[in-house]
């Protein structure tokens, strides 16, 4: 029988840890659940172990085991990782660690073997969501600042290697392809970035394509695609097999570099033109500082990753054939707020679980063109 085990995450706390099995009819039946003593916030299952660690709200994490056969849930420890709530949570095998990070601000890594503490580091703002590269023991911490910092974890210390940042919102979510060596992000501005690690150039891929926070990210590396949902329960499978631009760095200026007419803090050009000043803007295409009346155009520059329409200037709108307008995203409804997604790339199945108490599962197979039966097909 294939196995399914989810978790629901609720807008009204759950304190309920809940394995559902599946028949062969396609029915799903509860096996098993376990009630907690504080509501669950957190969840990380390691398939070959059998291993279930949950983050609860009271900051600790209760670690259990499941039977082979899926019938019984058997309790093993209770780790003290945090002040606060857990707010995501990560084991590592090979070093036998369970790494979390909470709203105590910190992210922390404790032994599994003795259940102590081997480490700490505190951040400015909340921890939200964390991703570890298991062969470097890296680090990827996501924050409520909207920066996201890559710590190197030792037995008993660490040392932060860098900070990206480039968001305008809290970090939502966070994936990492070890393959590759990228990783992306989603925040609640809305957007998703794509940070290029692995070569070591700073490169970045900005997507706009979700009208509400991005909180749940997974690339699929077979098929070099990307999946995103947001709080208001859009899908969205981002085609990264292509060549792509990267979004310009906005430029600053006193006064239009289109027209040369001042903006409003010129006061110098204003009175030496007795003109008053315009409101700045900026050229979403090639970023630069432009008044109202030169970016009165709007359109959609996939390519650059904006797969709805943003101000352009008018010389850079000219310059948008319409090929250039294509999209490379593909969008679809889940109606229902995702707060939570699971893909199985094996078998092309996507869980998803939000507010509203419903867990979805879907055949994303027509969409992301791979399963464990046909391996690839071309979309």
């Amino acid at each position: 029988k294939q196995i399914e085990l989810t978790n629901f995450f609720l807008s009204n706390p759950c304190r309920t840890i809940r394995v559902w099995l599946k028949r062969d009819s396609g029915q799903y039946w509860l096996s098993i659940y376990h009630t907690m003593s504080s509501p669950c916030s957190a969840m990380a299952y390691h398939h070959d172990s059998r291993r279930i660690f949950v983050g609860q709200d009271n900051g600790s994490i209760m670690e259990f085991h499941i039977s082979e056969d899926f019938n019984k849930m058997n309790f093993v420890k209770t780790y003290p990782a945090h002040q606060n709530r857990v707010s995501s949570v990560i084991f590592c095998l090979g070093a036998e660690w369970v790494i979390s990070t909470g709203h105590d601000k910190c992210v922390s890594w404790m032994c599994t073997r003795s259940g102590s503490m081997l480490g700490r580091h505190y951040f400015t703002s909340w921890a939200s969501c964390l991703q570890y590269d298991f062969e470097t023991q890296h680090a990827f911490v996501g924050d409520y600042s909207g920066q996201i910092t890559l710590l190197k974890l030792e037995q008993n210390t660490c040392s932060v290697i860098t900070t990206l940042k480039g968001h305008e919102g809290s970090i939502a979510s966070l994936w990492w392809d070890p393959v590759q060596r990228l990783l992306f992000s989603g925040a609640s501005d809305n957007s998703i970035i794509m940070w290029d690690i692995g070569g070591r150039k700073g490169r970045t891929l900005l997507l706009q394509g979700h009208h509400d926070k991005v909180q749940a990210l997974c690339y699929i590396q077979l098929t070099r695609q990307l999946l995103s949902c947001s709080a208001d329960g859009g899908i969205a499978v981002w085609n990264m097999d292509i060549r792509r631009e990267e979004a310009p760095q906005w430029l600053e200026s006193d006064s239009c570099q289109k027209c040369e007419q001042p903006f409003f803090w010129n006061i110098k050009q204003m009175w030496d033109t007795k003109t008053l000043g315009l409101r700045q803007h900026h050229c979403r295409k090639c970023g630069q500082a432009v008044c109202g009346k030169c970016s009165m155009k709007r359109s959609t520059y996939p390519i650059m990753g904006f797969e709805f329409q943003v101000r352009v200037c008018d010389s850079c709108f000219d310059s948008i054939k319409d090929e250039d307008r294509t999209s490379l995203a593909t969008f679809h409804e889940g109606k229902h707020n995702i707060s939570h997604m699971s893909m199985d790339v094996s078998r092309g199945l996507m869980v998803t679980c939000g507010s509203d108490r419903v867990v979805k599962i879907w055949d994303m197979t027509p969409v992301v063109g791979c399963s464990l039966a046909t391996g690839f097909s071309s979309r």
